[in-house]
């Protein structure tokens, strides 16, 4: 597994001009973005790794007086070559850190813990994230690349630029990219607090009844029980 090339391939992929996402191309530009090589998708062994990674993050967001901040995984394997096979796989990685993170944390209050509520997001250390997931089969330009990935973003930083007054215009510039290269916006966008954010993490088309297989154990642990 060569993980310098890996990376390598992951700046590129964000630096090419095509890409439509500005937040993550500012991320990268102010080496705020935070890279994790895993070895493949579908292994629990380094559900651990990749968590302690994932909070090691957090303490240095946490810390930080600057937006546009995100931790990747990226999976050297394996080869995915349709949508549901890296949305199952998908599924069972966040379930997994998840049960892992209720151990020792609880959700973040700011947000819901169900992820049918339309104020759903995932929490890690008690920190709220709007997951985004790459792979090379993706049927959208935008989440389609050569290595199956997961990206966390801060959920607070989307909250910064609204009560700033730049989310609005930042969300219609990746739009028009988006439909620039897809020839139309992906359907399944949407706002928070209108529908849950669930239905963009994968950036596969889902149908309206599609049902979330994420189940939150937050609450439910032993933590929790005895806090």
């Amino acid at each position: 597994m060569n993980t310098h090339y890996i990376q390598q391939e992951w700046f590129k992929h964000i630096d090419n001009k095509e890409f439509p996402c500005v937040a993550a191309k500012a991320a990268l530009n102010k080496d705020q973005q935070r890279i994790f090589v895993a070895p493949h998708l579908a292994c629990p062994r380094h559900d651990r790794q990749i968590l302690d990674f994932i909070y090691s993050f957090i303490d240095d967001y946490r810390k930080a007086d600057s937006l546009f901040h995100s931790a990747v995984i990226i999976f050297a394997q394996p080869s995915i070559h349709s949508e549901k096979t890296y949305a199952n796989l998908f599924w069972q990685r966040l379930q997994a850190i998840s049960d892992l993170d209720a151990n020792d944390h609880d959700y973040d209050t700011r947000v819901s813990d169900d992820p049918e509520s339309a104020d759903f997001s995932f929490s890690l250390k008690g920190e709220a994230f709007f997951v985004v997931g790459l792979n090379p089969a993706s049927s959208r330009s935008a989440r389609r690349f050569k290595y199956p990935a997961i990206v966390f973003n801060p959920h607070q930083q989307f909250e910064q630029l609204r009560a700033n007054g730049q989310y609005a215009k930042m969300q219609n510039i990746i739009r028009k990219k988006d439909i620039a290269l897809d020839g139309a916006i992906n359907p399944m966008l949407r706002d928070f607090g209108t529908a849950s954010e669930v239905f963009q993490y994968t950036g596969q088309e889902l149908p309206s009844e599609w049902k979330c297989p994420l189940h939150i154990q937050h609450g439910k642990s032993e933590h929790n029980q005895s806090a």
